[in-house]
């Protein structure tokens, strides 16, 4: 499950050229690397200017790497081996934007205000998205649903819950779980839940200027 504790770490690549950054939290990811990466724009680090169209991205989450593991270049091999790669999640959001889908961003709200401790199944949460969209196509308020529920999860604003919403599941699980047409429609065993992450939105808030 994210959590506060979570960090990215990320890893520029021009031939034959490499940078790393670690540690970093959402807020300094987006705006040093992944906002100015999306909009097709230079990257100014490390005493270097990548570009882009030239360059391979890689983001990873998972635990802060303490100072010692970064000793001697091992850095990155440490957080290959406890985080996962978030790249294509994370540049797609930044793609799309919040002003392109304020749908979802919505969606994405109320799931975090109505899960509660017990958590939704996942047929409640299309339920929301064909609650707020009656007009549209059944397999569009699913495919809102699923992303909703999937960038909530990286975000840290949701988890997925096991055991009678009393276990969180790992992150390696997620995809598996939310590709599952069976928890779509309810007919998956043992069945899983999505809940909200205590105060994740509260925290977002104070973060943001006044």
């Amino acid at each position: 499950m994210a959590d506060a504790s979570s960090r990215y770490h990320i890893e520029l690549k021009a031939f034959p050229h490499v940078a790393r950054a670690f540690n970093l939290d959402r807020e300094t990811l987006d705006a040093r690397f992944v906002k100015p990466w999306a909009a097709g724009e230079m990257i100014d680090y490390d005493d270097r200017r990548w570009a882009p169209e030239k360059t391979r991205l890689t983001i990873l989450e998972g635990p802060p790497v303490a100072a010692a593991e970064r000793g001697l270049g091992r850095g990155w091999a440490e957080v290959t081996r406890h985080a996962r790669d978030v790249t294509e999640v994370i540049v797609a959001e930044s793609h799309r934007g919040v002003e392109a889908r304020p749908e979802l961003e919505t969606l994405k709200a109320t799931l975090v205000e109505t899960c509660g401790a017990a958590g939704l199944a996942f047929g409640d949460v299309v339920a929301l998205a064909a609650a707020a969209h009656p007009g549209w196509r059944v397999s569009e308020q699913l495919a809102l649903a699923e992303q909703a529920v999937w960038e909530g999860l990286h975000q840290g604003r949701l988890a997925l819950l096991a055991d009678d919403a009393a276990t969180p599941v790992e992150p390696e699980c997620w995809q598996e779980i939310v590709l599952s047409w069976a928890m779509w429609t309810g007919e998956a065993d043992p069945p899983v839940r999505v809940g909200a992450v205590a105060g994740a939105d509260r925290d977002a808030d104070a973060k943001r200027p006044g």
